[in-house]
Parts: C-alpha cells; sequence; structure tokens
C-alpha cells in the first residue's frame, strides 16, 4: 500500500488494526524470543552510533553535528525501509490488514497498560517494595525515596505522558503518512528516550533527537489531553486545567496531557522529584489538588481505557467518511 501525502481512510484502517491487535495481545513473548522488537532493533543501531560517534575527545559543536548525522542517518534508513515494504503491499483491503499487521509492534496501549497495573497492584495492598520494583521499570527517578504517593504520582505521570508519545503519536504520524509515518516517530522517539538527555554525555549529541522528537509531538501531546478531558466527567473543569498549567512543565510536551490527567483525577501531579541524587524543583500541576492515593492510580487506568475506547472510536468514523 503506497504511502499516501494525507489522512485517508485506508491508512486510518491499518492503524486501527494496529491498535486493536496489540490492545488484544501486546507483543507476544513467543514473538520477542524469536524476533525480537522493532524498538530492540532501533536501539541496537542507535546504540552503536552512540558508542561510534559520540566521542568525548571531540569538541561540543563536533558532538553536536555528529548527533545530527545520526539523526538523519537513523530516520532515513527507517522511512527508507518502510516505504519499501509499503511499495510492495498490495494497494487493496489486504494491503491495509498487512500494514496494521506490521504497524501493530510499534503502538504500547497493552504494554503501557500492564507496566502501570503491575505498579497499581502491589500499591493496592500496601506493598511498598513491590510497587517500587514495578515503578522502576517505567521511570527514571530513585524508586527508593519514593512513598505511596510518589509511587502513584510517578506512575500516573508515565502514563499520561506515554499514551502520547507509545500510542496516540505513532497512531497520528501512521494514519497520515502510513507505513513511514509511524516508522519514523518510533525512530525518533527511541533516540529521543535513548540519547535526547541533557546530560554530560548527550546534551550535545542528542540536542537533535530532542528538538525533533519536541517538534513529532506537539500535535499529539495537546491532543491526548483533549482525549483525557474528553474521557472524564467534567471536560470543561479539565480543559480549564489544561489550559492553565500545560506550560508550566519543563516539557513542551508532556505538560498537556499530564495536567489534563491530573484534572480528570483531581489530582496534582509533577512537582519536585529526585534523579541521580538531586532534586528537581518542577512546578505542579493541578498543584490546588491532593497528592494521588493508591485508588487514584487504578481510577488512572479506567480513564486511560476510556480514552482509547474514544480514541478508537474516533479512528472509525474517519474510516467512514474516507470510504
Amino acid at each position: 500500500m503506497p504511502a499516501p501525502l494525507m489522512l485517508t481512510g485506508a491508512t486510518t484502517a491499518a492503524m486501527l488494526i494496529a491498535l486493536m491487535l496489540d490492545a488484544a495481545f501486546g507483543w507476544p513473548n513467543a514473538l520477542y524470543a524469536r524476533i525480537g522488537h522493532p524498538v530492540t532493533w532501533l536501539g541496537a543501531l542507535i546504540d552503536a552510533g552512540d558508542r561510534r560517534l559520540n566521542r568525548a575527545d571531540i569538541s561540543y559543536g563536533s558532538r553536536r553535528l555528529a548527533g545530527i548525522v545520526l539523526a538523519g542517518a537513523v530516520i532515513a534508513l527507517t522511512v527508507g525501509l518502510a516505504f519499501a515494504i509499503s511499495h510492495l503491499l498490495p494497494d487493496n483491503r489486504a494491503g491495509v490488514i498487512l500494514t496494521g499487521i506490521l504497524a501493530w509492534p510499534l503502538v504500547a496501549a497493552r504494554s503501557l497498560h500492564d507496566h502501570v497495573a503491575a505498579v497499581a497492584r502491589p500499591l493496592a495492598v500496601g506493598d511498598l517494595a513491590g510497587a517500587r520494583r514495578a515503578v522502576s521499570m517505567i521511570v527514571g527517578r530513585n524508586p527508593d525515596l519514593l512513598d505511596g504517593p510518589g509511587i502513584a504520582r510517578a506512575a500516573a505521570e508515565s502514563l499520561a505522558e506515554n499514551t502520547s508519545d507509545g500510542i496516540v503519536a505513532p497512531l497520528i504520524w501512521g494514519m497520515l503518512l502510513g507505513l513511514p509515518g509511524i516508522a519514523a516517530y518510533k525512530a525518533i522517539n527511541t533516540m529521543d528516550s535513548m540519547i535526547g538527555h541533557r546530560t554530560p554525555r548527550h546534551e550535545a549529541f542528542g540536542w537533535a533527537a530532542a528538538r525533533i522528537d519536541d517538534v513529532a509531538n506537539l500535535v499529539p501531546a495537546r491532543l491526548t489531553g483533549l482525549l483525557f478531558a474528553l474521557a472524564s466527567p467534567r471536560p470543561a473543569a479539565v480543559l480549564r486545567i489544561m489550559l492553565r498549567d500545560a506550560h508550566a512543565h519543563r516539557s513542551p510536551n508532556a505538560g498537556w496531557p499530564e495536567s489534563a490527567f491530573a484534572g480528570a483525577l483531581g489530582i496534582r501531579l509533577s512537582g519536585p522529584r529526585t534523579y541521580a541524587g538531586r532534586v528537581a524543583e518542577e512546578p505542579w500541576l493541578n498543584g490546588e489538588a491532593p497528592d494521588p492515593q493508591p485508588r487514584d492510580l487504578a481510577r488512572g487506568l479506567a480513564l486511560y481505557r476510556r480514552a482509547m475506547v474514544m480514541l478508537a472510536a474516533v479512528m472509525a468514523f474517519i474510516i467512514l467518511l474516507g470510504g
């Protein structure tokens, strides 16, 4: 199925198939054991480029240029391969189904839900050690420093932000540009997660990856916030909180889904947190609300599921409009 230049019923149908497959099956362990996962393939490529090009003996400017070269090469290679594959597919319903199957591993709806649920279960019964182990799989802060509300806050922030990064954004780019679009986004987002950090090693080298990821997520992050608002019992109030607080976040994008999520659940998110022994004094989102409690994480998962159903319904409507 040739890659389109605009959103169509066919590309949306393919992405809806990918979302439904992922929601139903995730990425099965048997498949992972046999062939790995596209993100691990991308990760190996990015890691090789990081080790080869990001050298400590070259200047800051040269490291930034090397990062630009790596970002361009990874995106070009990913898009080129996806474009070639898409042009081998038949331009009919079978091609739509095959595109959906190929896009399936690039959507993370099931794994995101399962990772956060793995935090919510022990937290609900007071097993802080188990909740800390589970939350360490999805956040970068030191879990040993987190109490119950801190664990719930970290997991809720991860759920909100990754709904945009792991589901809404890849699906939008796939709806717009077919298989090359969703593959390009996944390459961009994987680079950002691996090298787009403000650390001594990656501040220069990861600059391009971080900036490209910011641009790729501008629209999806805001649409994710809107989804959470519409899936909540009080959409207008949540939208007001999102519009008021989103810009306070250090990220140009993460504040939108996180502030909407906080408003929908009546909790506060963001705020001070500790990374690598350093306290980051971040402002609160929906700061007048209380800290999240264990039950709020279960409520957050229910909100997430409603938002995903709403997203699927919107995609189905687009398919009907597009024939």
